[in-house]
């Protein structure tokens, strides 16, 4: 199992439940500061993930054999942010344009050709050897 889409996905699923409920989660009395991040609880947050992520079930018990404590396993897995803030950000680059690199002043200018000789200067793997 690679454990960075593991972290990858628990950290999706956790922002999608966290957005589809935010409206109660938010008035929710679970709200902690951990590490300079205001988040819910690691307890909440590990129990909706037990219940969203079938694979994190699995690797709870052996999770904590090796800590039990709550906010050392949210960290350890990578949750250890503000929800909102997060959504945030993802909403901005999802709204942020995307544009072509920028070409480099060295370049040289070269004359526009025809379509033809466009199509005509392709390379790629021939079916024929090299002459």
């Amino acid at each position: 199992m690679n454990i960075d889409h593991l972290r990858r996905s628990l950290k999706d699923r956790w922002l999608d439940y966290y957005q589809e409920n935010r409206a109660w989660i938010s008035r929710l009395s679970i709200w902690v500061s951990c590490e300079g991040n205001r988040r819910p609880s690691s307890s909440f947050i590990l129990g909706v993930l037990s219940i969203e992520e079938p694979r994190l079930t699995e690797m709870l018990p052996l999770i904590v054999d090796l800590s039990n404590h709550p906010d050392r396993i949210v960290v350890a897995l990578g949750l250890n942010f503000d929800p909102e803030q997060e959504l945030n950000q993802k909403h901005l680059k999802a709204e942020r344009p995307k544009y072509l690199p920028a070409s480099s002043a060295t370049e040289a200018p070269t004359k526009p050709r025809r379509p033809a000789e466009m199509d005509e200067t392709c390379e790629g793997r021939s079916r024929k050897s090299p002459q």
